[in-house]
Protein backbone atom coordinates (compact mmCIF):
# COMPACT_ATOMS: atom_id res chain seq x y z
CA UNK A 1 0.00 0.00 0.00
CA UNK A 2 1.41 3.57 -1.01
CA UNK A 3 1.41 6.39 1.39
CA UNK A 4 -2.00 7.73 -1.12
CA UNK A 5 -3.90 4.80 -0.64
CA UNK A 6 -2.67 4.61 3.11
CA UNK A 7 -4.26 8.52 3.31
CA UNK A 8 -7.34 7.32 1.16
CA UNK A 9 -7.98 4.20 3.33
CA UNK A 10 -7.83 6.54 6.74
CA UNK A 11 -10.16 9.09 5.48
CA UNK A 12 -12.52 5.96 4.28
CA UNK A 13 -11.92 4.57 7.18
CA UNK A 14 -13.03 7.78 8.95
CA UNK A 15 -16.32 8.19 6.76
CA UNK A 16 -17.36 4.86 7.42
CA UNK A 17 -17.23 5.04 11.38
CA UNK A 18 -19.09 8.09 10.89
CA UNK A 19 -16.12 10.09 12.46
CA UNK A 20 -16.64 12.44 9.83
CA UNK A 21 -19.33 13.64 7.21
CA UNK A 22 -19.13 13.59 3.69
CA UNK A 23 -18.90 17.24 3.42
CA UNK A 24 -15.77 16.50 5.80
CA UNK A 25 -13.90 14.17 3.15
CA UNK A 26 -11.42 16.69 1.32
CA UNK A 27 -10.53 18.52 4.13
CA UNK A 28 -9.66 15.19 6.13
CA UNK A 29 -7.54 14.31 2.76
CA UNK A 30 -5.58 17.49 3.19
CA UNK A 31 -5.63 17.19 7.20
CA UNK A 32 -3.98 13.90 6.94
CA UNK A 33 -1.37 14.98 4.17
CA UNK A 34 -0.93 17.81 6.26
CA UNK A 35 0.60 15.76 9.36
CA UNK A 36 2.46 13.94 6.90
CA UNK A 37 3.51 16.81 5.53
CA UNK A 38 2.81 15.92 1.82
CA UNK A 39 1.82 18.61 -0.42
CA UNK A 40 -0.56 16.88 -2.96
CA UNK A 41 -2.85 14.31 -2.26
CA UNK A 42 -3.72 12.63 -5.40
CA UNK A 43 -6.67 10.48 -4.39
CA UNK A 44 -10.31 12.16 -4.77
CA UNK A 45 -13.27 11.81 -2.61
CA UNK A 46 -15.24 9.71 -5.32
CA UNK A 47 -12.01 7.27 -4.62
CA UNK A 48 -12.89 7.40 -0.75
CA UNK A 49 -16.11 7.02 -0.59
CA UNK A 50 -15.46 3.68 -3.02
CA UNK A 51 -12.96 2.67 -0.55
CA UNK A 52 -15.83 2.69 2.27
CA UNK A 53 -18.59 0.81 0.34
CA UNK A 54 -16.11 -2.22 0.34
CA UNK A 55 -15.04 -1.82 4.11
CA UNK A 56 -16.24 -5.23 5.39
CA UNK A 57 -17.96 -3.37 8.73
CA UNK A 58 -20.15 -1.91 10.42
CA UNK A 59 -20.50 -0.09 14.21
CA UNK A 60 -19.85 -1.74 16.83
CA UNK A 61 -21.99 -1.57 19.55
CA UNK A 62 -21.24 -2.42 22.99
CA UNK A 63 -20.60 -6.03 22.79
CA UNK A 64 -16.88 -6.46 23.22
CA UNK A 65 -16.13 -9.27 21.38
CA UNK A 66 -18.82 -9.27 19.26
CA UNK A 67 -17.72 -10.45 14.94
CA UNK A 68 -21.10 -10.45 12.99
CA UNK A 69 -23.75 -8.23 12.61
CA UNK A 70 -27.21 -8.80 10.89
CA UNK A 71 -25.71 -5.95 8.69
CA UNK A 72 -22.52 -8.42 8.41
CA UNK A 73 -18.91 -8.78 9.14
CA UNK A 74 -17.74 -5.84 11.65
CA UNK A 75 -14.09 -4.76 12.15
CA UNK A 76 -12.51 -5.46 15.36
CA UNK A 77 -10.01 -3.37 14.36
CA UNK A 78 -7.74 -5.21 12.36
CA UNK A 79 -8.56 -2.81 9.28
CA UNK A 80 -7.42 0.32 10.92
CA UNK A 81 -4.20 -1.42 12.57
CA UNK A 82 -2.55 -2.21 9.06
CA UNK A 83 -3.49 1.43 7.83
CA UNK A 84 -1.96 3.18 10.94
CA UNK A 85 0.67 0.61 10.03
CA UNK A 86 1.59 2.00 6.75
CA UNK A 87 1.46 5.81 7.69
CA UNK A 88 3.29 5.42 10.72
CA UNK A 89 6.11 3.11 8.21
CA UNK A 90 5.98 6.82 6.22
CA UNK A 91 6.55 8.49 9.27
CA UNK A 92 9.33 6.80 10.65
CA UNK A 93 11.03 6.32 7.29
CA UNK A 94 10.66 10.36 7.06
CA UNK A 95 12.09 11.31 10.08
CA UNK A 96 8.36 12.49 11.15
CA UNK A 97 9.19 10.76 14.28
CA UNK A 98 11.78 10.95 17.13
CA UNK A 99 12.36 7.12 16.62
CA UNK A 100 11.25 4.13 15.39
CA UNK A 101 9.15 1.80 18.51
CA UNK A 102 5.43 1.40 19.77
CA UNK A 103 5.98 4.66 21.97
CA UNK A 104 6.81 7.38 18.46
CA UNK A 105 4.43 5.19 16.74
CA UNK A 106 1.44 5.64 18.99
CA UNK A 107 2.15 8.97 19.53
CA UNK A 108 2.35 9.91 16.04
CA UNK A 109 -1.03 7.89 14.83
CA UNK A 110 -2.62 9.37 17.47
CA UNK A 111 -2.32 12.43 16.04
CA UNK A 112 -3.53 11.69 12.97
CA UNK A 113 -6.64 10.05 14.62
CA UNK A 114 -7.07 12.94 16.81
CA UNK A 115 -7.23 15.60 13.94
CA UNK A 116 -10.36 13.13 12.80
CA UNK A 117 -12.30 12.76 15.91
CA UNK A 118 -15.14 15.31 16.49
CA UNK A 119 -14.46 18.07 18.69
CA UNK A 120 -15.52 17.72 22.60
CA UNK A 121 -18.78 19.70 22.60
CA UNK A 122 -20.18 17.33 18.95
CA UNK A 123 -19.62 14.52 21.10
CA UNK A 124 -21.23 15.89 24.12
CA UNK A 125 -24.14 17.34 22.36
CA UNK A 126 -24.02 13.38 20.75
CA UNK A 127 -24.13 11.67 23.85
CA UNK A 128 -27.01 13.81 25.32
CA UNK A 129 -29.25 13.25 22.65
CA UNK A 130 -29.00 9.89 22.89
CA UNK A 131 -28.96 10.03 26.70
CA UNK A 132 -32.53 12.17 26.46
CA UNK A 133 -33.91 8.85 24.46
CA UNK A 134 -32.28 5.91 26.67
CA UNK A 135 -28.90 5.96 29.46
CA UNK A 136 -27.67 2.77 27.46
CA UNK A 137 -28.49 4.28 24.11
CA UNK A 138 -26.11 6.97 24.85
CA UNK A 139 -23.51 4.64 26.38
CA UNK A 140 -23.27 2.08 23.88
CA UNK A 141 -22.82 4.15 21.58
CA UNK A 142 -19.95 6.44 23.46
CA UNK A 143 -18.12 2.76 24.13
CA UNK A 144 -18.57 2.33 19.98
CA UNK A 145 -16.93 5.44 19.39
CA UNK A 146 -13.94 5.48 21.72
CA UNK A 147 -13.01 2.57 20.44
CA UNK A 148 -13.48 3.52 16.47
CA UNK A 149 -11.34 6.59 17.42
CA UNK A 150 -8.54 4.45 17.96
CA UNK A 151 -7.90 5.30 21.90
CA UNK A 152 -9.28 1.93 23.10
CA UNK A 153 -7.00 -0.03 20.39
CA UNK A 154 -8.99 -2.62 19.84
CA UNK A 155 -6.87 -4.78 17.73
CA UNK A 156 -4.41 -4.61 21.00
CA UNK A 157 -7.13 -5.61 23.16
CA UNK A 158 -8.12 -8.78 21.72
CA UNK A 159 -4.33 -10.04 22.39
CA UNK A 160 -5.41 -10.10 25.75
CA UNK A 161 -5.76 -13.82 27.03
CA UNK A 162 -9.09 -14.35 29.30
CA UNK A 163 -10.54 -17.27 30.22
CA UNK A 164 -12.82 -18.67 33.88
CA UNK A 165 -12.00 -20.80 36.30
CA UNK A 166 -14.66 -22.27 38.31
CA UNK A 167 -13.94 -22.37 42.17
CA UNK A 168 -16.29 -22.39 44.97
CA UNK A 169 -16.88 -18.88 44.54
CA UNK A 170 -18.30 -18.88 41.45
CA UNK A 171 -16.60 -18.71 38.37
CA UNK A 172 -13.50 -16.09 38.61
CA UNK A 173 -12.53 -14.23 35.47
CA UNK A 174 -8.68 -14.32 35.00
CA UNK A 175 -6.91 -12.14 32.16
CA UNK A 176 -3.15 -11.62 31.02
CA UNK A 177 -2.84 -8.17 29.86
CA UNK A 178 -1.26 -7.57 26.69
CA UNK A 179 -2.39 -4.66 25.64
CA UNK A 180 -0.58 -2.14 27.36
CA UNK A 181 2.83 -1.81 25.08
CA UNK A 182 6.17 -2.13 26.75
CA UNK A 183 8.77 0.59 26.28
CA UNK A 184 11.72 0.41 24.58
CA UNK A 185 14.91 1.29 26.05
CA UNK A 186 15.64 3.84 23.79
CA UNK A 187 12.28 5.90 24.46
CA UNK A 188 12.77 5.03 28.58
CA UNK A 189 16.34 6.67 28.21
CA UNK A 190 14.82 9.85 26.03
CA UNK A 191 11.88 10.16 28.55
CA UNK A 192 14.95 10.69 31.27
CA UNK A 193 16.14 13.12 29.68
CA UNK A 194 13.33 14.97 28.19
CA UNK A 195 12.24 17.90 30.49
CA UNK A 196 9.84 17.52 33.03
CA UNK A 197 6.25 18.40 33.39
CA UNK A 198 3.44 18.91 35.86
CA UNK A 199 0.88 18.76 32.76
CA UNK A 200 -1.43 17.35 33.24
CA UNK A 201 -1.41 16.62 36.84
CA UNK A 202 -2.22 12.35 36.11
CA UNK A 203 -3.51 10.41 33.55
CA UNK A 204 -7.05 10.96 34.91
CA UNK A 205 -7.04 14.41 34.88
CA UNK A 206 -9.54 16.33 32.53
CA UNK A 207 -6.40 18.15 30.80
CA UNK A 208 -5.81 15.30 29.13
CA UNK A 209 -8.44 15.29 26.61
CA UNK A 210 -6.79 16.35 23.49
CA UNK A 211 -3.44 16.30 25.06
CA UNK A 212 -0.61 15.60 22.49
CA UNK A 213 1.44 13.25 25.18
CA UNK A 214 4.84 12.52 25.07
CA UNK A 215 7.96 9.62 25.43
CA UNK A 216 6.61 9.11 29.61
CA UNK A 217 2.80 10.16 28.74
CA UNK A 218 0.19 8.55 26.19
CA UNK A 219 -1.05 10.93 23.36
CA UNK A 220 -4.63 11.59 23.46
CA UNK A 221 -5.50 13.85 21.13
CA UNK A 222 -8.19 11.19 20.29
CA UNK A 223 -9.84 11.33 23.97
CA UNK A 224 -13.36 12.76 24.40
CA UNK A 225 -14.28 13.43 28.15
CA UNK A 226 -18.44 13.51 28.42
CA UNK A 227 -19.23 15.68 31.49
CA UNK A 228 -21.83 14.24 34.22
CA UNK A 229 -22.58 15.98 37.90
CA UNK A 230 -22.44 14.06 40.90
CA UNK A 231 -23.59 15.08 44.10
CA UNK A 232 -23.85 18.91 42.54
CA UNK A 233 -20.01 18.58 41.62
CA UNK A 234 -18.90 18.22 37.78
CA UNK A 235 -17.21 14.82 37.10
CA UNK A 236 -16.02 13.63 33.64
CA UNK A 237 -17.06 9.87 32.42
CA UNK A 238 -15.10 8.22 30.19
CA UNK A 239 -13.59 4.69 29.28
CA UNK A 240 -10.35 3.05 30.11
CA UNK A 241 -8.22 2.41 26.85
CA UNK A 242 -7.32 -0.82 28.60
CA UNK A 243 -10.73 -2.29 28.92
CA UNK A 244 -10.25 -5.14 31.42
CA UNK A 245 -14.15 -5.98 30.71
CA UNK A 246 -17.05 -5.12 29.02
CA UNK A 247 -17.78 -1.48 28.74
CA UNK A 248 -14.87 -0.49 31.45
CA UNK A 249 -15.45 3.16 32.00
CA UNK A 250 -13.54 5.61 34.33
CA UNK A 251 -15.71 8.09 36.54
CA UNK A 252 -13.38 10.93 37.65
CA UNK A 253 -13.76 14.34 39.50
CA UNK A 254 -12.90 17.27 37.25
CA UNK A 255 -10.81 18.75 40.35
CA UNK A 256 -7.27 17.20 41.07
CA UNK A 257 -8.36 16.08 44.41
CA UNK A 258 -7.38 13.36 46.73
CA UNK A 259 -9.13 9.50 47.06
CA UNK A 260 -11.71 9.38 50.13
CA UNK A 261 -13.75 6.84 51.32
CA UNK A 262 -16.56 8.35 53.47
CA UNK A 263 -20.53 8.97 53.10
CA UNK A 264 -20.25 11.36 50.16
CA UNK A 265 -18.27 8.45 48.14
CA UNK A 266 -20.98 6.25 48.80
CA UNK A 267 -23.53 8.60 47.59
CA UNK A 268 -21.61 9.59 44.61
CA UNK A 269 -21.80 5.90 43.96
CA UNK A 270 -25.14 5.41 44.08
CA UNK A 271 -26.14 8.98 41.72
CA UNK A 272 -23.95 7.80 39.17
CA UNK A 273 -26.43 4.40 39.41
CA UNK A 274 -29.03 6.46 39.41
CA UNK A 275 -27.81 8.42 35.88
CA UNK A 276 -26.56 5.01 33.92
CA UNK A 277 -28.95 2.05 35.55
CA UNK A 278 -27.18 -0.49 33.78
CA UNK A 279 -23.86 0.04 34.84
CA UNK A 280 -22.38 -0.58 38.70
CA UNK A 281 -19.79 1.46 39.75
CA UNK A 282 -17.15 0.82 42.55
CA UNK A 283 -14.08 3.14 44.12
CA UNK A 284 -11.11 1.55 44.75
CA UNK A 285 -9.70 2.13 48.49
CA UNK A 286 -8.36 5.24 49.58
CA UNK A 287 -4.84 4.26 51.93
CA UNK A 288 -1.90 2.38 50.32
CA UNK A 289 -1.49 -1.19 49.30
CA UNK A 290 -5.44 -1.63 49.62
CA UNK A 291 -5.79 0.58 46.89
CA UNK A 292 -5.11 -0.19 43.43
CA UNK A 293 -4.50 2.46 41.42
CA UNK A 294 -3.86 6.51 41.25
CA UNK A 295 -4.71 7.46 44.71
CA UNK A 296 -3.99 11.08 44.25
CA UNK A 297 -7.06 11.95 42.09
CA UNK A 298 -10.78 11.00 43.12
CA UNK A 299 -12.87 8.38 40.71
CA UNK A 300 -14.64 5.42 40.38
CA UNK A 301 -14.63 2.69 38.00
CA UNK A 302 -17.92 0.66 36.57
CA UNK A 303 -19.20 -0.97 33.24
CA UNK A 304 -21.54 -3.04 31.63
CA UNK A 305 -20.15 -6.47 33.57
CA UNK A 306 -21.57 -8.88 36.24
CA UNK A 307 -18.45 -9.99 37.80
CA UNK A 308 -18.55 -13.38 40.19
CA UNK A 309 -18.86 -11.07 43.49
CA UNK A 310 -22.45 -9.48 42.56
CA UNK A 311 -23.43 -13.45 41.75
CA UNK A 312 -22.14 -14.78 44.75
CA UNK A 313 -24.73 -15.52 47.31
CA UNK A 314 -25.54 -13.38 50.64
CA UNK A 315 -24.32 -16.38 53.28
CA UNK A 316 -25.69 -15.27 56.32
CA UNK A 317 -28.27 -12.09 56.85
CA UNK A 318 -28.40 -9.83 60.01
CA UNK A 319 -30.34 -6.70 60.66
CA UNK A 320 -28.74 -3.37 62.17
CA UNK A 321 -31.21 -1.88 64.89
CA UNK A 322 -32.51 1.60 63.50
CA UNK A 323 -32.05 0.01 59.94
CA UNK A 324 -34.57 -2.66 59.70
CA UNK A 325 -35.68 -0.98 56.21
CA UNK A 326 -31.91 -2.45 54.73
CA UNK A 327 -31.55 -5.56 54.25
CA UNK A 328 -27.29 -6.67 55.42
CA UNK A 329 -25.83 -10.07 54.88
CA UNK A 330 -22.28 -11.57 54.71
CA UNK A 331 -21.29 -12.66 51.17
CA UNK A 332 -20.13 -15.97 50.13
CA UNK A 333 -16.36 -14.66 48.75
CA UNK A 334 -13.20 -15.58 49.18
CA UNK A 335 -12.88 -11.31 50.86
CA UNK A 336 -15.00 -10.01 53.59
CA UNK A 337 -17.94 -8.02 52.13
CA UNK A 338 -21.18 -7.06 53.36
CA UNK A 339 -23.45 -6.45 51.20
CA UNK A 340 -26.46 -3.75 51.95
CA UNK A 341 -29.81 -4.37 49.75
CA UNK A 342 -32.59 -1.54 50.01
CA UNK A 343 -34.68 1.20 47.88
CA UNK A 344 -33.60 4.04 49.31
CA UNK A 345 -30.31 4.89 48.26
CA UNK A 346 -29.41 7.33 50.72
CA UNK A 347 -30.60 5.10 53.86
CA UNK A 348 -28.06 2.51 52.52
CA UNK A 349 -25.38 5.10 52.36
CA UNK A 350 -26.27 6.51 55.88
CA UNK A 351 -26.01 2.32 57.21
CA UNK A 352 -22.57 2.50 54.92
CA UNK A 353 -21.59 5.13 56.85
CA UNK A 354 -22.03 4.09 60.18
CA UNK A 355 -20.14 0.57 59.01
CA UNK A 356 -16.76 2.20 58.07
CA UNK A 357 -16.54 4.43 60.93
CA UNK A 358 -17.03 1.49 62.97
CA UNK A 359 -14.43 -0.82 60.96
CA UNK A 360 -12.16 2.44 60.92
CA UNK A 361 -11.80 2.51 64.56
CA UNK A 362 -12.08 -1.28 65.08
CA UNK A 363 -9.50 -3.71 66.66
CA UNK A 364 -9.47 -7.32 67.42
CA UNK A 365 -6.22 -8.12 68.68
CA UNK A 366 -7.36 -12.29 68.44
CA UNK A 367 -7.92 -11.59 64.73
CA UNK A 368 -4.69 -9.67 64.07
CA UNK A 369 -7.20 -6.22 63.03
CA UNK A 370 -5.49 -2.85 64.09
CA UNK A 371 -7.08 0.04 63.59
CA UNK A 372 -4.21 1.94 63.75
CA UNK A 373 -0.41 1.38 64.57
CA UNK A 374 2.22 4.29 65.44
CA UNK A 375 -0.97 6.84 64.52
CA UNK A 376 -1.09 5.15 60.78
CA UNK A 377 -4.32 3.96 60.11
CA UNK A 378 -5.05 0.84 58.67
CA UNK A 379 -8.52 0.09 57.81
CA UNK A 380 -10.97 1.15 54.89
CA UNK A 381 -13.47 -0.32 52.71
CA UNK A 382 -13.61 -0.67 48.85
CA UNK A 383 -17.40 -0.27 47.96
CA UNK A 384 -19.27 -0.93 45.05
CA UNK A 385 -22.81 -0.21 43.94
CA UNK A 386 -25.15 -1.68 41.54
CA UNK A 387 -28.98 -1.97 40.84
CA UNK A 388 -30.61 -5.09 40.81
CA UNK A 389 -33.98 -5.72 39.41
CA UNK A 390 -35.86 -2.96 41.54
CA UNK A 391 -33.44 -2.61 44.33
CA UNK A 392 -29.87 -0.84 45.01
CA UNK A 393 -26.87 -3.05 46.37
CA UNK A 394 -23.81 -1.77 47.90
CA UNK A 395 -21.24 -4.28 48.70
CA UNK A 396 -18.97 -2.94 51.54
CA UNK A 397 -15.19 -5.08 50.96
CA UNK A 398 -13.15 -4.99 54.43
CA UNK A 399 -9.74 -3.46 53.93
CA UNK A 400 -6.88 -3.54 55.79
CA UNK A 401 -3.06 -2.45 54.80
CA UNK A 402 -1.71 -3.28 57.95
CA UNK A 403 2.37 -5.08 57.61
CA UNK A 404 5.05 -7.17 59.16
CA UNK A 405 8.55 -8.68 58.84
CA UNK A 406 6.66 -11.90 58.11
CA UNK A 407 4.47 -9.93 55.19
CA UNK A 408 6.25 -6.71 54.42
CA UNK A 409 3.69 -6.03 51.84
CA UNK A 410 0.92 -6.74 53.83
CA UNK A 411 -0.85 -9.07 56.19
CA UNK A 412 -4.11 -9.46 53.69
CA UNK A 413 -1.89 -9.37 50.80
CA UNK A 414 -1.08 -11.90 48.57
CA UNK A 415 1.76 -13.93 50.34
CA UNK A 416 4.85 -15.05 48.86
CA UNK A 417 3.87 -18.08 47.79
CA UNK A 418 1.88 -16.78 45.69
CA UNK A 419 3.78 -13.59 43.90
CA UNK A 420 5.37 -16.05 41.47
CA UNK A 421 1.89 -15.63 39.78
CA UNK A 422 0.53 -12.17 41.07
CA UNK A 423 2.47 -9.86 43.49
CA UNK A 424 0.62 -6.43 42.34
CA UNK A 425 -1.95 -5.02 45.69
CA UNK A 426 -5.27 -6.21 45.16
CA UNK A 427 -7.59 -3.21 43.59
CA UNK A 428 -11.19 -2.55 43.15
CA UNK A 429 -11.29 -5.05 38.99
CA UNK A 430 -9.65 -8.26 41.79
CA UNK A 431 -11.94 -7.81 44.39
CA UNK A 432 -14.68 -8.22 42.36
CA UNK A 433 -13.50 -11.89 40.76
CA UNK A 434 -11.06 -10.67 37.48
CA UNK A 435 -7.08 -11.08 38.18
CA UNK A 436 -5.68 -8.65 35.94
CA UNK A 437 -2.36 -10.81 35.72
CA UNK A 438 1.38 -9.44 34.26
CA UNK A 439 1.89 -10.39 30.88
CA UNK A 440 5.45 -12.04 31.78
CA UNK A 441 2.99 -15.02 32.45
CA UNK A 442 2.07 -15.32 28.63
CA UNK A 443 5.60 -16.60 27.94
CA UNK A 444 6.68 -17.87 31.17
CA UNK A 445 3.75 -20.44 30.78
CA UNK A 446 4.77 -21.72 27.28
CA UNK A 447 7.74 -22.12 28.67
CA UNK A 448 6.42 -24.21 31.13
CA UNK A 449 4.55 -26.17 29.17
CA UNK A 450 7.19 -26.91 27.43
CA UNK A 451 9.48 -27.85 30.08
CA UNK A 452 6.85 -29.85 31.77
CA UNK A 453 6.33 -32.42 28.58
CA UNK A 454 9.79 -32.33 27.84
CA UNK A 455 10.75 -33.83 31.38
CA UNK A 456 13.48 -30.91 31.92
CA UNK A 457 14.32 -29.62 35.67
CA UNK A 458 11.79 -26.82 36.20
CA UNK A 459 14.02 -25.95 38.97
CA UNK A 460 17.16 -25.59 36.77
CA UNK A 461 15.60 -23.01 34.27
CA UNK A 462 15.82 -19.67 35.34
CA UNK A 463 13.02 -17.97 33.58
CA UNK A 464 10.43 -20.62 35.43
CA UNK A 465 11.93 -21.45 38.31
CA UNK A 466 9.84 -19.73 40.44
CA UNK A 467 7.10 -22.02 39.53
CA UNK A 468 8.56 -25.17 40.50
CA UNK A 469 6.99 -25.68 43.75
CA UNK A 470 3.73 -24.93 42.16
CA UNK A 471 3.99 -27.43 39.42
CA UNK A 472 5.19 -30.56 41.89
CA UNK A 473 1.88 -29.31 43.91
CA UNK A 474 -0.96 -29.50 41.86
CA UNK A 475 1.40 -32.40 39.56
CA UNK A 476 1.12 -34.39 42.69
CA UNK A 477 -2.67 -33.54 43.11
CA UNK A 478 -3.59 -34.60 39.51
CA UNK A 479 -1.75 -37.83 39.93
CA UNK A 480 -3.56 -38.87 42.89
CA UNK A 481 -6.67 -38.56 40.93
CA UNK A 482 -5.05 -40.88 38.32
CA UNK A 483 -4.89 -37.87 35.92
CA UNK A 484 -1.99 -37.87 33.66
CA UNK A 485 -1.18 -34.52 32.59
CA UNK A 486 0.07 -34.14 28.69
CA UNK A 487 -0.72 -32.57 25.47
CA UNK A 488 -4.57 -32.64 25.59
CA UNK A 489 -4.60 -31.24 28.70
CA UNK A 490 -2.15 -29.15 29.84
CA UNK A 491 -2.80 -25.78 28.62
CA UNK A 492 -6.19 -26.43 30.32
CA UNK A 493 -4.99 -27.59 33.72
CA UNK A 494 -2.92 -24.43 34.00
CA UNK A 495 -5.37 -22.27 33.21
CA UNK A 496 -7.05 -23.68 36.03
CA UNK A 497 -4.27 -24.20 38.25
CA UNK A 498 -3.61 -20.16 37.49
CA UNK A 499 -6.98 -19.19 38.39
CA UNK A 500 -7.11 -21.72 41.69
CA UNK A 501 -3.76 -19.44 42.63
CA UNK A 502 -6.10 -16.09 42.20
CA UNK A 503 -8.57 -17.47 44.31
CA UNK A 504 -6.52 -18.12 47.13
CA UNK A 505 -5.09 -14.90 46.57
CA UNK A 506 -7.93 -13.22 47.34
CA UNK A 507 -8.58 -15.49 50.39
CA UNK A 508 -5.26 -13.94 51.52
CA UNK A 509 -6.65 -10.44 50.59
CA UNK A 510 -9.30 -11.42 52.76
CA UNK A 511 -9.37 -9.33 56.53
CA UNK A 512 -11.27 -12.90 57.97
CA UNK A 513 -10.37 -15.85 56.26
CA UNK A 514 -13.04 -18.68 55.39
CA UNK A 515 -12.71 -21.02 58.57
CA UNK A 516 -14.95 -21.32 61.84
CA UNK A 517 -12.62 -19.00 63.66
CA UNK A 518 -12.19 -15.90 60.48
CA UNK A 519 -16.30 -16.00 60.52
CA UNK A 520 -16.17 -15.67 64.29
CA UNK A 521 -14.21 -12.80 64.58
CA UNK A 522 -16.20 -11.39 61.34
CA UNK A 523 -19.73 -11.70 63.36
CA UNK A 524 -17.92 -10.02 66.08
CA UNK A 525 -17.31 -7.11 64.07
CA UNK A 526 -21.05 -7.00 62.70
CA UNK A 527 -22.18 -7.13 66.80
CA UNK A 528 -20.25 -3.94 67.03
CA UNK A 529 -22.27 -2.22 64.38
Amino acid sequence: MDIQNGIKNLVAYAYRTNLIEEEDIIWALNTVALNLRIDEVTVTKDDVMEEAEKLPFDEVWAEEYKTTTENGVIDDGSYLEGVLRVLDDYAVEHGLTEGDSVVYRDLFDTKLMGALTPRPSEVQAYFSGLYEEDPKLATDWYYTFSRDTDYIRRYRVKKDLKWKTETEYGKLDITINLSKPEKDPKAIAAAGKAKQTGYPKCQLCCECEGYAGRVDYPARENHRIIPIEIEGQEWGFQYSPYVYYNEHCIVLNTRHTPMKIDKNAFLKLFDFVHQFPHYFVGSNADLPIVGGSILAHEHFQGGNYEFAMAKAPVERSFTVPGFEDIKAGVVKWPMSVIRLSGTDTDRIAELADRILGKWRSYTDESAFIYAETDGVPHSTITPIARKVQDEFQLDLVLRNNITTEEHPLGVYHPHAKLHHIKKENIGLIEVMGLAVLPSRLKNEMAELKEAYLSGADIRSIETISKHADWVDEFADAYYEQGIDIDESNIDKILQDEIGKVFMHVLEDAGVYKRTPEGQAAFDRFIATI
